[in-house]
């Protein structure tokens, strides 16, 4: 008898600075030790917040190239080639998926791994052997657009996709320049992450939809969203009664929340 495919959870992962490639920390290990206890999946669709459009857009490329796309980091930097293959079925099952949902989506044939997707992908599967479909967000649509989108793509987890939303639970480059001026960490890095990591626990899903209003500075944490709005998809992508678990917690660079989640399907609780 044929093993049957374990439903995998979705993930919410940071990425960072660029250089949390080159100084993963506690957040690094955390990374790699929740890819290490997971099944293997048959593919990984990342959502990442640095490809934006304005549908849901799916990466077909064969083999995605390393996009360096950010200025003024180390050389080091810009050496590194993460040579993950790509998987045109997998994609392709994940437009039917969004299409049959009522979404316009589209693909991409070329698009490579932004490092919002390569960067903690090369610290989860470091040997680049696991196959990666990219996907966009949409930053003009808001989380609950990013939640119906993740429900859309629930079902690929029982065909052994992990559905993997990178991005940062604060993220205000502006007050970096005055935290490392010496204004040290806004306490807001710490409160913000903390009230929504409470409506997580809580299944709040309307306070989390409504953070804007309700969270602690949020306008501050976020002068932008799309940095947050992946993890509405992982929300959404885990299920009606998926159980959230907090993996990571922390901050980088003096006002990123690393912060990282696992979300339980309710199918993988009743087995």
């Amino acid at each position: 008898m044929p093993h049957a495919i374990p439903h995998l959870p979705t993930l919410f992962v940071p990425h960072g600075a660029p250089t949390f490639a080159l100084r993963p920390g506690a957040a690094g290990a955390a990374l790699q030790r929740i890819a290490a206890a997971l099944p293997r999946p048959r593919a990984v669709l990342v959502a990442s917040p640095h490809w934006d459009t304005d549908a849901p857009t799916v990466g077909l490329a064969a083999r995605p190239e390393t996009l360096h796309d950010f200025r003024g980091f180390p050389r080091e930097l810009y050496a590194i080639r993460y040579p993950a293959t790509g998987c045109r079925e997998a994609g392709h099952e994940a437009l039917a998926a969004l299409r049959a949902a009522g979404f316009a989506a589209a693909a991409d044939a070329g698009r490579g791994l932004d490092h919002g997707a390569w960067v903690p992908l090369r610290l989860m599967y470091p040997d680049a052997d696991v196959p990666v479909v990219p996907l966009s967000i949409q930053p003009g649509a808001g989380p609950r657009h990013h939640l119906a989108v993740g429900r859309a793509l629930a079902a690929l987890r029982a065909k052994g996709f992990l559905i993997v939303a990178s991005g940062n639970l604060t993220h205000n480059l502006r007050d970096y320049q005055l935290a490392a001026g010496g204004a040290g960490v806004p306490g807001y890095v710490r409160a913000f992450p903390e009230w929504l990591w409470q409506r997580l626990e809580a299944g709040d899903e309307a306070a989390l939809l409504d953070y804007r209003r309700r969270a602690p500075a949020a306008e501050r944490a976020h002068p932008s969203d799309e940095h947050l709005l992946p993890l509405f998809l992982a929300l959404g992508a885990a299920g009606e009664g998926a159980r959230p678990e907090r993996f990571h917690a922390g901050v980088d660079d003096y006002v990123i929340a690393m912060d990282a989640f696992v979300f339980h399907p309710s199918e993988e609780l009743q087995a």
